[in-house]
């Protein structure tokens, strides 16, 4: 292997690190394997959701198991609520995500100022007069 070779394949394999330890791809990894969890919560969810609720037309309509309906319309139904349920918890995180940020910008705003950094500014402002006041004479 040549030296330019080596070079090549040692910097793709450096540039490859850097982009796996990225924040935003071990990020995208962890709400993948949440989302796989949270995936099976749902799907049992559904699953009992769907016998308290589908029990009684399924039994009116001569049909023991949602999987017996006729066009596969039992699975559409499943994936249909699956979909509704995982839009509606979606939501609820977005929203109390939002109801979080508005109350920590409404807290910033109103907390009053650092005493230590208004000290600050206050010499900043009297070394910078007393600057101009020495460059004038």
């Amino acid at each position: 292997m040549t030296r330019r070779a080596r070079t090549a394949t040692t910097g793709f394999l450096r540039d490859f690190q850097e982009f796996i330890m990225r924040g935003n791809v071990v990020d995208l990894a962890v709400a993948v394997i949440i989302g796989g969890a949270f995936s099976k919560i749902v799907d049992a969810f559904v699953t009992w959701l769907m016998s308290v609720i589908l029990n009684p037309v399924l039994k009116q309509a001569g049909v023991d198991q949602l999987k017996n309906l006729p066009y596969g319309l039992g699975d559409l139904a499943v994936a249909i609520v699956n979909f509704l349920v995982v839009a509606f918890v979606i939501y609820l995180i977005i929203r109390a995500l939002e109801k979080f940020l508005r109350r920590q910008e409404a807290e910033e705003a109103v907390s009053p100022p650092d005493p230590i950094l208004e000290s600050q500014e206050r010499l900043t402002a009297a070394i910078d007069r007393l600057t101009s006041t020495m460059e004038r004479r």
